[in-house]
């Protein structure tokens, strides 16, 4: 249903009821990824089961869910920036949320594969309306607070992966944990659809701010690339024809104003870079334990992590949230600053995790791993929004996430698995392993680096976004 026909959008100024939202869609996102990272906690289960390889484990955890996830999350959130974004988020919610749990009765790789296709259709409708929702429940200045809260739900739902799901697969089967962190979230769904109100968009920016792309009008392809994308649906009925250009062109050039801003290209980068190495590292580290320290009980392994995602990940990524709004009040900087420094020291601990002989001290250094890196989240999701329109925020997030997810999610874990296909012959399961994930590691170096740049020029351009004066 469209906003125009819509009941009035309604002004959330009580602060409880903001909360309530803020904490609900966190605990959707809170089963966007359990349902998201439970493969791979199940994935030495069903490795044995169905006699996988790295490189289809790899697949499976990365490029069989992304390929969908990245490219429907842009047209979804077209939609989103239009039109009720609580009952798109729903829909979302239960369609992922069901292919989870078909892919406990999956018995080989591609029907596993296909359903994991589902659950990544499904979670491309999640975070790019949240994110958009978000900003209109919080002011800017408490942007990154709201929303490193709302990225909780990824320590959270990790932690629930890996306790919840470790203690089904052990007790029963890794099908079966499927099926139960699958249906819970068609509940939730429809808890999010029958409670939560859509809000009146851009209500905390001011009417000042211009917005070019609230009434744009197409007309006709400008350059080159808009005029390819004409003649691609030239096979279109002339109605249908027009319509779609119109939209994958405002598409076009809502991505190229983005890109155009030096700080937001910078925050995508650093959080592609950051997020390849930790989708990759996220997706192995169960395989990596039970290779590396196979004497060491696999129930354990479970119990470990899960605490540490459910403490210094969700310590982290609150802290990132909490510090940047308290200090760029003063000195924006710190949206780069904070971060980075978080990030630089990320890398040689997980060094240590992947090379240190002793399980328990390996798991031990988990817990400066994951308090680091939890930093960016809340600082680069606000950051997306605050440098968009309001009309295109949910497809600025979703523009982010493509690129992110695309080379993150999409290749981190792939790669990671290819890699150590082809150095098992010469190296052995566990040291090719630990090669191959040291590697994809030194990219989050880079994310750090790039946090710094994102310094340099956030004043000018959060100016020019919003309106605003310098810190004071």
């Amino acid at each position: 249903m469209s906003e125009a026909n819509a009941a009035a959008p309604a002004k959330p100024t009580a602060s409880l009821y903001r909360f309530y939202v803020l904490f609900l869609l966190t605990g959707v996102y809170t089963f966007n990824f359990v349902d998201r990272q439970i493969i791979g906690i199940l994935s030495p289960a069903i490795k044995a089961d169905l006699g996988l390889a790295d490189w289809q484990l790899g697949i499976l955890k990365g490029f069989a869910f992304a390929v969908l996830y990245t490219t429907l999350g842009i047209p979804i959130a077209r939609l989103a920036d239009r039109h009720n974004r609580v009952s798109i988020i729903s829909i979302a919610l239960a369609l992922w949320s069901g292919f989870t749990a078909l892919s406990g009765m999956a018995a080989n790789f591609t029907q596993l594969a296909l359903a994991r296709v589902g659950v990544g259709i499904g979670e491309a409708g999640g975070s790019p309306p949240a994110h958009s929702l978000i900003s209109d429940y919080f002011p800017k200045e408490k942007r990154a607070g709201a929303l490193a809260i709302y990225a909780m739900g990824i320590p959270i739902g990790m932690a629930l992966a890996f306790l919840g799901g470790g203690w089904l697969t052990q007790t029963f089967s890794w099908r079966v944990a499927f099926v139960v962190v699958g249906l819970p979230g068609i509940l939730m769904a429809l808890l999010l659809k029958f409670t939560v109100k859509e809000p009146e968009r851009g209500q905390f920016d001011g009417d000042e701010k211009s917005d070019q792309f609230k009434r744009m009008e197409i007309g006709e392809p400008q350059g080159s690339f808009e005029k390819f994308l004409r003649n691609c649906f030239v096979i279109l009925p002339s109605k249908a024809r027009a319509g779609t250009f119109n939209e994958v062109a405002m598409i076009w050039r809502a991505a190229k104003f983005l890109f155009a801003i030096p700080t937001y290209r910078a925050v995508v980068i650093a959080t592609t870079a950051i997020s390849f190495t930790a989708y990759a590292n996220g997706a192995w580290i169960v395989d990596f334990y039970t290779r590396a320290h196979s004497d060491f009980p696999l129930m354990q392994i479970y119990l470990w992590l899960g605490i540490v995602s459910g403490t210094a990940y969700a310590a982290g990524t609150f802290l990132g949230g909490f510090l940047v709004d308290k200090f760029a009040i003063k000195d924006r900087k710190m949206y780069g600053y904070i971060p980075a420094i978080a990030l630089a020291l990320n890398v040689p601990a997980f060094m240590f995790v992947l090379w240190h002989p002793n399980p328990v001290v390996s798991l031990a250094f988990q817990f400066p791993v994951q308090l680091a890196i939890g930093f960016y989240l809340g600082p680069a999701f606000a950051l997306a929004q605050t440098l968009a329109p309001v009309s295109v925020r949910a497809l600025s997030t979703a523009v982010f996430f493509f690129v992110l997810n695309m080379i993150a999610l999409g290749l981190g874990p792939t790669i990671a698995g290819f890699l150590s296909s082809a150095l098992i012959a010469p190296f052995g399961e566990d040291l090719g392993l630990r090669i191959a994930l040291s590697v994809v590691s030194l990219a989050g170096l880079y994310g750090a680096w790039m946090f710094l740049q994102v310094s340099n020029r956030i004043d000018a351009d959060w100016n020019a976004a919003t309106g605003d004066g310098q810190p004071h």
